[in-house]
This record gives structure tokens, sequence and C-alpha cells, in this order.
């Protein structure tokens, strides 16, 4: 789990990189990642089931990001980026083009369902926090 939780965390910081989000602010980019994939897989080993675990992952990944967002005085959208790489279905995308080349629909209509579920429930995720976020902000600005 450790060395899941390292790759997650370097994992995150690549992107940062890739996208020339502010530099100085790498350590935390990778802190986002590396919590939302030890979030993931500690809800894995509790409900095993991928799209509440995604799901909740992503919930950390807001949080995360709506908070250092605060504090550091940048776009919550910073760390989100960053933080939900490690949560991107790659493999079951991977896998249904494969079986969909292979001409195997029925797994590949099986891999496409879990896809899209995992993706709606990392942005569903996301998207909780951010509105929760800011509604409370404009109810304590009035």
């Amino acid at each position: 789990m450790v060395r899941q939780v390292i790759l997650a965390f370097f994992g995150s910081i690549f992107p940062v990189i890739l996208f020339n989000i502010d530099r100085k602010k790498l350590i935390w980019n990778g802190l986002c990642g590396a919590l939302a994939w030890t979030v993931y897989l500690l809800s894995f080993e509790l409900t095993k089931n991928t799209v509440m675990s995604s799901f909740m992952g992503a919930f950390t990944v807001g949080i995360y990001s709506e908070t250092m967002a605060r504090k550091l005085k940048t776009p919550a959208m910073e760390f989100s980026i960053a933080g939900i790489f490690p949560l991107v279905p790659g493999m079951t995308a991977y896998k249904t083009i494969t079986y969909i080349v292979e001409q195997n629909f029925i797994q590949a209509f099986a891999f496409g369902i879990q896809t899209l579920a995992v993706a709606g429930a990392v942005g569903f995720g996301i998207m909780l926090v951010a509105t929760v976020f800011r509604f409370f902000s404009r109810v304590v600005k009035e």
C-alpha cells in the first residue's frame, strides 16, 4: 500500500509539471493525489466497490482542493487536476477499447459501463464538494 501511495504522489506531480501549474505547489499537489489514493485504497478494503471508492477518493480531493485553495490563495482546480489523476479509470478504458477491437462486445460493454461509472463518480465527488463550498461561502457573505 505504501508503494502505491508513493507512486500516486509522483503520478500527481508529473501532470502538474506538464501543464505548467505553479511549481511552488508541487508538494501540495502530490499530497492531494497521495491522499486521494490512500482514501481510495482504504475505502476499497471496506466496500470492495470501485465506484464507491473512487467517489470517496474524489470527495477527498474536493475537500483538500477547496481547503488548500483558500489557504494558498490559488484556484482549487490546480489541486483537483493533480488529485484526480490516480483515480482516472485508465485501465478499464483501455480494456474497453481492446475488447472493441477484438470484437468482444459483451466484455467491451461491461468495461465501458465500469469506466463511465468510475468517471462519473469522480466527477460527482469533486462537484459535490465544490457546490457545498460555494453555497456556504455565499451564506457566510450574506
